[in-house]
């Protein structure tokens, strides 16, 4: 079985002005419509095969970002869970 476990924590600082503390880089669509976090998702989701079963993917983030992480899971149809 494979747990895939996402880090979102980040305190928006190195890509001010676009990305700030209520919305770091992970959370922005840069260079697509998917963004950062919704990608690694994504990866995560088409890591199972044939021989692996996978599990959806453990997201590891800050409080104050968990409404963005849950809307941007939504958009992308996939379910995971949140460590706070």
């Amino acid at each position: 079985m494979l747990q895939p476990v996402i880090i979102a924590g980040g305190s928006g600082t190195r890509l001010w002005p676009l990305s700030r503390s209520g919305f770091p880089k992970q959370f922005l669509a840069l260079g697509g419509n998917e963004t950062l976090f919704q990608k690694a998702c994504l990866r995560c989701v088409s890591l199972g095969g044939d021989q692996v079963a996978n599990q959806p993917p453990v997201i590891v983030t800050n409080e104050e970002h968990r409404f963005l992480v849950a809307e941007q899971l939504r958009e992308i149809k996939i379910n995971g869970t949140f460590l706070l």
